[in-house]
Protein backbone atom coordinates (compact mmCIF):
# COMPACT_ATOMS: atom_id res chain seq x y z
CA UNK A 1 0.00 0.00 0.00
CA UNK A 2 1.46 3.34 -0.99
CA UNK A 3 0.75 6.81 -0.90
CA UNK A 4 0.61 8.24 -4.70
CA UNK A 5 -0.46 12.03 -4.84
CA UNK A 6 0.37 14.66 -7.63
CA UNK A 7 0.05 17.70 -4.59
CA UNK A 8 2.21 16.32 -1.56
CA UNK A 9 5.81 15.54 -1.81
CA UNK A 10 5.56 11.88 -0.81
CA UNK A 11 9.19 11.41 -0.07
CA UNK A 12 8.61 13.68 2.58
CA UNK A 13 5.94 11.73 4.16
CA UNK A 14 7.59 9.01 6.48
CA UNK A 15 4.44 6.53 5.47
CA UNK A 16 5.70 3.21 7.62
CA UNK A 17 6.70 5.49 10.90
CA UNK A 18 3.18 7.48 10.90
CA UNK A 19 2.18 4.15 10.17
CA UNK A 20 3.93 2.35 12.84
CA UNK A 21 2.29 4.76 15.65
CA UNK A 22 -0.90 3.58 14.65
CA UNK A 23 0.24 -0.24 14.77
CA UNK A 24 1.28 -0.21 18.20
CA UNK A 25 -0.98 1.88 19.98
CA UNK A 26 -4.47 0.15 18.22
CA UNK A 27 -2.92 -3.18 19.07
CA UNK A 28 -3.02 -1.91 23.00
CA UNK A 29 -6.13 -0.71 22.39
CA UNK A 30 -7.04 -4.11 21.08
CA UNK A 31 -5.21 -5.66 24.15
CA UNK A 32 -7.24 -3.55 26.54
CA UNK A 33 -10.53 -3.33 25.41
CA UNK A 34 -11.87 -6.71 25.11
CA UNK A 35 -9.82 -8.22 28.00
CA UNK A 36 -9.32 -5.63 30.26
CA UNK A 37 -13.34 -6.12 31.78
CA UNK A 38 -12.39 -10.09 31.75
CA UNK A 39 -8.76 -9.00 33.16
CA UNK A 40 -10.69 -7.04 36.29
CA UNK A 41 -13.44 -9.77 36.25
CA UNK A 42 -10.67 -12.33 37.08
CA UNK A 43 -8.76 -10.65 39.72
CA UNK A 44 -12.75 -10.37 41.34
CA UNK A 45 -14.06 -6.96 40.90
CA UNK A 46 -17.80 -6.82 40.24
CA UNK A 47 -19.67 -5.30 37.08
CA UNK A 48 -19.90 -1.79 38.79
CA UNK A 49 -15.95 -1.89 40.01
CA UNK A 50 -15.42 -2.79 36.03
CA UNK A 51 -17.86 0.19 34.94
CA UNK A 52 -15.66 2.42 37.03
CA UNK A 53 -12.00 1.48 35.87
CA UNK A 54 -13.16 2.15 32.41
CA UNK A 55 -15.04 5.43 33.23
CA UNK A 56 -11.35 6.52 34.30
CA UNK A 57 -9.80 5.16 31.52
CA UNK A 58 -12.20 7.24 29.17
CA UNK A 59 -12.80 10.40 31.70
CA UNK A 60 -9.21 11.18 31.25
CA UNK A 61 -9.72 11.85 27.57
CA UNK A 62 -12.17 15.18 29.07
CA UNK A 63 -9.67 17.22 30.37
CA UNK A 64 -5.97 15.40 28.80
CA UNK A 65 -6.40 15.82 25.00
CA UNK A 66 -7.38 19.82 25.48
CA UNK A 67 -4.86 20.46 27.94
CA UNK A 68 -1.89 18.92 25.42
CA UNK A 69 -3.89 19.83 22.62
CA UNK A 70 -3.30 23.64 23.83
CA UNK A 71 0.42 22.92 24.78
CA UNK A 72 0.91 21.69 21.31
CA UNK A 73 -0.43 24.48 19.64
CA UNK A 74 1.21 26.95 21.86
CA UNK A 75 5.06 25.16 21.81
CA UNK A 76 4.75 23.84 18.56
CA UNK A 77 6.65 20.93 19.71
CA UNK A 78 3.75 18.61 18.94
CA UNK A 79 5.96 15.00 18.70
CA UNK A 80 8.39 16.06 21.42
CA UNK A 81 5.26 16.41 23.70
CA UNK A 82 3.77 13.07 21.84
CA UNK A 83 6.68 11.44 22.78
CA UNK A 84 6.66 12.53 26.39
CA UNK A 85 3.58 11.53 27.00
CA UNK A 86 3.46 7.88 25.55
CA UNK A 87 6.75 7.29 27.91
CA UNK A 88 5.26 8.57 31.25
CA UNK A 89 1.90 6.89 30.31
CA UNK A 90 4.41 3.56 30.00
CA UNK A 91 5.88 4.17 33.14
CA UNK A 92 2.58 4.77 35.29
CA UNK A 93 1.59 1.54 33.69
CA UNK A 94 4.05 -0.63 35.18
CA UNK A 95 2.39 -0.02 38.47
CA UNK A 96 0.04 -2.74 37.57
CA UNK A 97 2.69 -5.31 38.16
CA UNK A 98 2.30 -5.12 41.68
CA UNK A 99 -0.79 -3.81 43.11
CA UNK A 100 -4.48 -5.19 42.34
CA UNK A 101 -7.09 -3.31 44.48
CA UNK A 102 -9.59 -1.09 43.68
CA UNK A 103 -8.11 2.26 44.68
CA UNK A 104 -4.48 1.84 43.56
CA UNK A 105 -6.00 0.52 40.25
CA UNK A 106 -7.97 3.58 40.18
CA UNK A 107 -5.33 5.69 40.71
CA UNK A 108 -2.89 4.13 38.53
CA UNK A 109 -5.70 4.08 35.30
CA UNK A 110 -5.91 7.60 35.80
CA UNK A 111 -2.24 8.22 35.83
CA UNK A 112 -1.46 6.36 32.75
CA UNK A 113 -4.75 6.81 30.56
CA UNK A 114 -3.85 10.53 31.47
CA UNK A 115 -1.02 10.76 29.52
CA UNK A 116 -1.78 7.44 26.82
CA UNK A 117 -5.24 9.35 25.83
CA UNK A 118 -3.68 12.90 24.96
CA UNK A 119 -1.07 11.56 22.66
CA UNK A 120 -3.53 10.21 19.64
CA UNK A 121 -5.48 13.33 18.78
CA UNK A 122 -2.26 14.94 18.55
CA UNK A 123 -1.03 12.72 16.41
CA UNK A 124 -4.12 12.75 14.14
CA UNK A 125 -2.76 16.10 14.11
CA UNK A 126 0.99 15.62 13.07
CA UNK A 127 -0.44 12.98 10.02
CA UNK A 128 -2.68 15.63 8.76
CA UNK A 129 -0.15 17.96 8.88
CA UNK A 130 2.41 15.80 7.01
CA UNK A 131 -0.39 14.67 4.37
CA UNK A 132 -1.11 18.57 3.66
CA UNK A 133 -3.76 18.90 0.58
CA UNK A 134 -3.98 14.85 0.71
CA UNK A 135 -5.78 14.55 4.13
CA UNK A 136 -8.24 12.77 2.56
CA UNK A 137 -5.89 10.01 2.64
CA UNK A 138 -5.34 9.45 5.57
CA UNK A 139 -7.66 6.59 6.07
CA UNK A 140 -4.60 4.60 4.21
CA UNK A 141 -2.03 5.60 7.15
CA UNK A 142 -4.57 4.91 9.88
CA UNK A 143 -5.72 1.54 8.66
CA UNK A 144 -2.27 -0.01 10.01
CA UNK A 145 -4.18 0.94 13.73
CA UNK A 146 -6.79 -1.13 12.62
CA UNK A 147 -4.70 -3.75 11.54
CA UNK A 148 -2.80 -3.90 14.70
CA UNK A 149 -5.93 -4.33 16.50
CA UNK A 150 -6.95 -7.40 14.37
CA UNK A 151 -3.39 -8.71 15.17
CA UNK A 152 -3.67 -8.33 18.83
CA UNK A 153 -7.07 -9.12 19.38
CA UNK A 154 -7.22 -12.49 17.43
CA UNK A 155 -3.71 -13.53 18.87
CA UNK A 156 -4.48 -12.42 22.20
CA UNK A 157 -7.76 -14.43 22.19
CA UNK A 158 -6.60 -17.74 21.42
CA UNK A 159 -3.57 -17.20 23.61
CA UNK A 160 -6.46 -16.21 26.70
CA UNK A 161 -7.51 -19.48 25.90
CA UNK A 162 -4.86 -21.47 27.04
CA UNK A 163 -2.80 -19.01 29.09
CA UNK A 164 -4.11 -16.80 31.99
CA UNK A 165 -5.77 -13.45 31.43
CA UNK A 166 -2.92 -12.25 33.80
CA UNK A 167 -0.43 -12.27 31.33
CA UNK A 168 -2.87 -9.04 29.60
CA UNK A 169 -0.70 -6.84 32.02
CA UNK A 170 2.79 -7.32 31.20
CA UNK A 171 1.99 -7.75 27.01
CA UNK A 172 -0.10 -4.23 27.10
CA UNK A 173 3.06 -2.71 28.96
CA UNK A 174 5.28 -4.34 26.21
CA UNK A 175 3.17 -2.32 23.60
CA UNK A 176 3.50 0.84 25.50
CA UNK A 177 7.01 0.56 25.09
CA UNK A 178 6.81 0.26 21.14
CA UNK A 179 4.98 3.14 21.15
CA UNK A 180 7.25 5.35 22.73
CA UNK A 181 10.02 3.68 20.51
CA UNK A 182 8.10 4.40 17.31
CA UNK A 183 7.57 7.96 18.69
CA UNK A 184 11.22 8.49 18.66
CA UNK A 185 11.66 7.95 14.83
CA UNK A 186 9.42 10.99 13.69
CA UNK A 187 10.87 14.00 13.57
CA UNK A 188 8.05 17.33 13.41
CA UNK A 189 6.27 17.34 10.19
CA UNK A 190 6.50 20.71 8.01
CA UNK A 191 3.31 23.21 8.67
CA UNK A 192 2.68 25.49 5.93
CA UNK A 193 2.92 29.32 7.29
CA UNK A 194 -0.07 30.02 5.08
CA UNK A 195 -2.06 28.41 7.22
CA UNK A 196 -3.23 31.14 10.08
CA UNK A 197 -6.89 31.23 11.56
CA UNK A 198 -7.54 34.54 12.81
CA UNK A 199 -11.02 32.99 14.25
CA UNK A 200 -10.58 31.83 18.01
CA UNK A 201 -11.38 28.34 19.07
CA UNK A 202 -14.49 29.36 21.11
CA UNK A 203 -16.08 31.21 18.27
CA UNK A 204 -15.77 27.98 16.23
CA UNK A 205 -17.37 25.66 18.68
CA UNK A 206 -20.93 28.49 18.93
CA UNK A 207 -21.54 27.38 15.54
CA UNK A 208 -23.98 25.48 14.84
CA UNK A 209 -22.98 23.07 12.26
CA UNK A 210 -20.11 22.46 15.18
CA UNK A 211 -22.33 21.91 18.07
CA UNK A 212 -24.42 19.52 15.93
CA UNK A 213 -21.15 17.82 14.79
CA UNK A 214 -19.67 17.41 18.40
CA UNK A 215 -23.30 16.52 19.74
CA UNK A 216 -23.70 13.47 17.49
CA UNK A 217 -20.45 12.22 17.58
CA UNK A 218 -20.76 12.19 21.74
CA UNK A 219 -24.02 10.47 21.29
CA UNK A 220 -22.07 7.81 19.17
CA UNK A 221 -19.24 7.21 21.73
CA UNK A 222 -22.01 7.20 24.94
CA UNK A 223 -23.52 4.47 22.93
CA UNK A 224 -20.04 2.79 22.59
CA UNK A 225 -19.84 2.54 26.90
CA UNK A 226 -22.01 -0.83 26.39
CA UNK A 227 -19.73 -2.45 23.94
CA UNK A 228 -16.42 -1.29 25.05
CA UNK A 229 -17.03 -2.17 28.59
CA UNK A 230 -19.15 -5.76 28.77
CA UNK A 231 -19.29 -6.63 25.04
CA UNK A 232 -16.95 -9.57 25.87
CA UNK A 233 -18.57 -10.38 28.84
CA UNK A 234 -21.88 -10.00 27.07
CA UNK A 235 -21.07 -12.50 24.80
CA UNK A 236 -19.45 -15.07 27.26
CA UNK A 237 -22.76 -14.97 29.09
CA UNK A 238 -23.94 -16.70 26.04
CA UNK A 239 -21.45 -19.74 25.58
CA UNK A 240 -18.96 -17.98 23.63
CA UNK A 241 -15.12 -19.06 23.85
CA UNK A 242 -12.45 -16.32 24.47
CA UNK A 243 -11.24 -16.94 20.89
CA UNK A 244 -14.47 -16.79 19.80
CA UNK A 245 -15.12 -13.35 21.35
CA UNK A 246 -11.49 -12.34 19.72
CA UNK A 247 -12.19 -13.02 16.48
CA UNK A 248 -15.59 -11.22 16.44
CA UNK A 249 -13.55 -7.92 17.73
CA UNK A 250 -11.26 -8.78 15.22
CA UNK A 251 -14.14 -9.17 12.32
CA UNK A 252 -14.94 -5.90 12.92
CA UNK A 253 -12.08 -4.19 12.56
CA UNK A 254 -11.08 -6.22 9.25
CA UNK A 255 -14.54 -4.49 8.22
CA UNK A 256 -13.17 -1.01 8.78
CA UNK A 257 -10.12 -1.80 7.56
CA UNK A 258 -11.64 -2.86 4.06
CA UNK A 259 -13.42 0.28 4.18
CA UNK A 260 -10.77 2.55 5.12
CA UNK A 261 -8.85 1.64 2.03
CA UNK A 262 -11.29 3.15 -0.19
CA UNK A 263 -13.22 5.37 1.81
CA UNK A 264 -10.66 8.65 0.29
CA UNK A 265 -13.03 7.96 -2.86
CA UNK A 266 -16.44 7.51 -1.23
CA UNK A 267 -16.01 10.16 0.70
CA UNK A 268 -15.95 12.68 -1.77
CA UNK A 269 -18.99 11.14 -3.72
CA UNK A 270 -21.40 10.87 -1.06
CA UNK A 271 -20.40 14.02 0.93
CA UNK A 272 -18.84 13.41 4.47
CA UNK A 273 -22.65 14.57 6.31
CA UNK A 274 -24.03 11.83 4.47
CA UNK A 275 -21.17 9.48 5.45
CA UNK A 276 -21.57 10.42 9.03
CA UNK A 277 -25.53 10.60 9.41
CA UNK A 278 -25.56 6.81 7.53
CA UNK A 279 -23.18 5.74 9.78
CA UNK A 280 -24.95 6.54 12.88
CA UNK A 281 -27.97 4.84 11.51
CA UNK A 282 -26.65 1.62 10.91
CA UNK A 283 -24.73 1.46 14.00
CA UNK A 284 -28.30 1.54 16.02
CA UNK A 285 -28.94 -1.42 13.89
CA UNK A 286 -25.82 -2.71 14.92
CA UNK A 287 -26.74 -2.40 19.07
CA UNK A 288 -30.76 -3.37 18.16
CA UNK A 289 -28.97 -7.00 16.62
CA UNK A 290 -27.14 -7.27 19.27
CA UNK A 291 -29.43 -6.25 21.96
CA UNK A 292 -31.79 -9.56 20.06
CA UNK A 293 -29.96 -12.31 18.57
CA UNK A 294 -26.79 -12.54 20.20
CA UNK A 295 -27.59 -16.69 20.91
CA UNK A 296 -27.05 -16.28 16.88
CA UNK A 297 -23.85 -16.11 15.79
CA UNK A 298 -24.43 -15.40 11.90
CA UNK A 299 -26.79 -12.25 12.92
CA UNK A 300 -23.64 -11.31 15.42
CA UNK A 301 -21.20 -11.54 12.67
CA UNK A 302 -23.25 -8.97 10.44
CA UNK A 303 -23.66 -6.41 13.39
CA UNK A 304 -20.00 -6.60 13.52
CA UNK A 305 -19.33 -6.30 9.90
CA UNK A 306 -20.84 -3.02 10.42
CA UNK A 307 -18.24 -1.87 12.37
CA UNK A 308 -16.78 -0.56 9.24
CA UNK A 309 -19.53 2.50 9.64
CA UNK A 310 -20.13 2.36 13.16
CA UNK A 311 -16.07 3.65 13.48
CA UNK A 312 -13.75 3.24 10.01
CA UNK A 313 -16.62 5.50 7.98
CA UNK A 314 -17.60 7.52 10.90
CA UNK A 315 -13.92 8.27 12.49
CA UNK A 316 -12.67 9.29 9.07
CA UNK A 317 -16.03 11.59 8.56
CA UNK A 318 -15.58 13.27 11.64
CA UNK A 319 -11.81 13.32 11.15
CA UNK A 320 -12.45 15.44 7.82
CA UNK A 321 -15.09 17.95 9.52
CA UNK A 322 -12.42 18.53 12.12
CA UNK A 323 -10.23 19.46 9.36
CA UNK A 324 -12.62 21.88 8.03
CA UNK A 325 -13.83 23.32 11.24
CA UNK A 326 -10.72 23.79 12.61
CA UNK A 327 -7.65 25.89 10.53
CA UNK A 328 -4.17 26.47 12.01
CA UNK A 329 -3.16 26.62 14.89
CA UNK A 330 -6.77 26.09 15.87
CA UNK A 331 -5.93 22.24 14.54
CA UNK A 332 -4.23 20.70 17.78
CA UNK A 333 -7.15 21.94 19.72
CA UNK A 334 -10.07 20.86 17.18
CA UNK A 335 -8.51 17.09 17.21
CA UNK A 336 -8.60 17.60 21.37
CA UNK A 337 -12.03 18.63 21.65
CA UNK A 338 -13.30 15.82 19.35
CA UNK A 339 -11.26 13.91 21.51
CA UNK A 340 -12.31 14.88 24.82
CA UNK A 341 -16.31 15.48 23.81
CA UNK A 342 -16.46 11.62 22.50
CA UNK A 343 -14.13 9.45 23.61
CA UNK A 344 -13.66 11.13 27.23
CA UNK A 345 -17.09 12.70 27.51
CA UNK A 346 -19.48 10.28 25.75
CA UNK A 347 -17.05 7.25 26.99
CA UNK A 348 -16.84 8.20 30.60
CA UNK A 349 -20.60 8.23 30.53
CA UNK A 350 -21.35 5.28 28.46
CA UNK A 351 -18.92 3.29 30.67
CA UNK A 352 -20.43 4.18 34.09
CA UNK A 353 -24.02 4.00 32.79
CA UNK A 354 -23.08 0.79 31.17
CA UNK A 355 -21.90 -0.58 34.50
CA UNK A 356 -25.45 0.64 36.51
CA UNK A 357 -27.13 -1.03 33.38
CA UNK A 358 -25.44 -4.38 33.31
CA UNK A 359 -26.81 -5.16 37.15
CA UNK A 360 -30.48 -4.54 35.93
CA UNK A 361 -30.64 -6.22 32.35
CA UNK A 362 -27.08 -7.04 29.79
CA UNK A 363 -29.19 -7.06 26.85
CA UNK A 364 -30.96 -3.54 28.10
CA UNK A 365 -27.40 -1.85 27.22
CA UNK A 366 -27.79 -2.89 23.61
CA UNK A 367 -31.23 -1.54 23.39
CA UNK A 368 -30.33 1.55 25.10
CA UNK A 369 -27.52 1.91 23.06
CA UNK A 370 -29.16 1.88 19.91
CA UNK A 371 -32.12 4.13 20.87
CA UNK A 372 -28.93 7.10 21.83
CA UNK A 373 -27.69 6.51 18.41
CA UNK A 374 -31.55 6.85 16.67
CA UNK A 375 -31.54 10.48 18.41
CA UNK A 376 -27.22 11.08 17.38
CA UNK A 377 -28.75 10.01 13.24
CA UNK A 378 -31.44 13.00 13.96
CA UNK A 379 -29.19 15.35 15.31
CA UNK A 380 -26.32 14.85 12.39
CA UNK A 381 -29.63 15.01 9.41
CA UNK A 382 -30.97 18.47 11.07
CA UNK A 383 -27.34 20.27 11.66
CA UNK A 384 -24.95 19.20 9.09
CA UNK A 385 -26.81 18.84 5.99
CA UNK A 386 -27.87 20.99 3.41
CA UNK A 387 -25.84 24.25 3.42
CA UNK A 388 -24.86 23.75 7.26
CA UNK A 389 -21.27 23.79 6.41
CA UNK A 390 -21.19 26.44 3.71
CA UNK A 391 -23.14 28.66 6.63
CA UNK A 392 -20.44 27.90 8.82
CA UNK A 393 -17.41 29.19 6.86
CA UNK A 394 -19.27 32.34 6.55
CA UNK A 395 -19.61 32.57 9.98
CA UNK A 396 -16.26 32.44 10.58
CA UNK A 397 -14.52 34.42 7.85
Amino acid sequence: MALVSTTTNVARIPYWRLSGFYFFYFALVGALSPFLGLYLSDIGFTAYAIGLVNAVLMGTKIVAPNLWGWLCDYTGKRLFIILLGSGLASVFFAGLFFWQGLLPILVITFLYSFFWNAVLSQFDTVTIQYLGKDSHRYSQIRVWGSIGFIFSVMLLGFLFDLLSIRYLIPIAWVLLILITINCLFLSEPPVSQKIRSSVSCKTIVKQPAVVAFFAAVFLLQLSFGAYYTFFSLYLESYGYSRTMIGLLWALGVLAEVLLFLFIHRLMPAVGVSVLLFWSLLLTSLRWFLTAFFADHLWVIIIAQAIHAFSFGAAHAASIELIRQFFKGRNAGQGNALYSSMTFGVGGAIGAVGSGLLWSVNPQLLFVVAAAILLIAAVVARIGLYGDAIAQFHLAVK
